[in-house]
């Protein structure tokens, strides 16, 4: 019984000078990262030709986030990721088909330096993506 009164003594002595405030401080909680959305990088996109069927484009992409009711001949793909310390970044990428061929795509996308496939990635965001056409075969 000694021990439970000393101990509780000794925690009170510790934190009667301590204000509420800078406990806060101190202790620091984990805040997790929180990434929503579908996950799109220059890898894949670089795998889109225009021409290419709404099926071969959920393969490349998988399927998207938002398919508007209203006009069936969008596709947007969002991604937002939510560090737990740090800004939010989101991302947003639409399709547009003609009929059920892809015709172009636009939004938040990287463009690599001189055009080259592998080239560090240019600071600033394009919102127009130029595909090629799907080769004839």
């Amino acid at each position: 019984m000694r021990f439970h009164f000393a101990a509780a003594l000794v925690a009170l002595g510790l934190t009667a000078g301590c204000s509420f405030d800078s406990v806060v401080g101190v202790v620091d909680p984990y805040r997790i990262d929180v990434r929503q959305g579908n996950y799109v990088d220059q890898e894949m996109l670089s795998q889109l030709r225009r021409g290419m069927t709404r099926d071969q484009v959920r393969y490349v992409l998988g399927s998207p986030l938002v398919v508007d009711l209203f006009r069936k001949d969008r596709w947007d793909y969002v991604y937002r990721f939510r560090p737990g310390r740090g800004e939010v970044q989101q991302r947003t990428i639409s399709l547009y088909f003609a009929g059920d061929a892809l015709d172009r795509v636009e939004g938040d996308v990287e463009v690599a330096q001189g055009g080259e496939a592998g080239a560090a990635p240019a600071a600033e965001r394009s919102r127009v993506v130029e595909i090629p056409a799907a080769d004839a075969r």
